[in-house]
This record gives C-alpha cells, structure tokens and sequence, in this order.
C-alpha cells in the first residue's frame, strides 16, 4: 500500500511541471475573481438577514 502510493506520487512529480506567466497570471485573475463573488455574495445574504431581523 506505502510502495503503491510512492509509485504514484513519483509518476505524478514527473509529469508535474512549473507553470509559466501567462498560465500563472490566469490562474491568479480566476481565483481572485472567485474569491469576489463569494465576498459579494455573502455580502448580500448579511444584508438581507439584517433587512430580515435576523442577527448575523
């Protein structure tokens, strides 16, 4: 079981690579823009519970 997962943890860092600008740039704009609408969408429900009576 222990030499199975080291075989594919091995097989997984070879074909593993290091993303260049362009790929790590996009990756960064989707995530923060991911991290926005969370914020904004809790924003909403917070306001519409203190809209409601309700106590956050």
């Amino acid at each position: 079981m222990i030499q199975e997962f080291l075989h594919q943890a091995k097989r997984v860092l070879q074909v593993a690579r290091k993303p260049d600008t362009e790929e790590y740039m996009q990756v960064a704009k989707i995530t923060g823009l991911g991290m926005i609408i969370i914020g904004v969408i809790g924003f909403i429900v917070s306001l519409i519970s203190s809209f409601l009576g309700g106590s956050v």
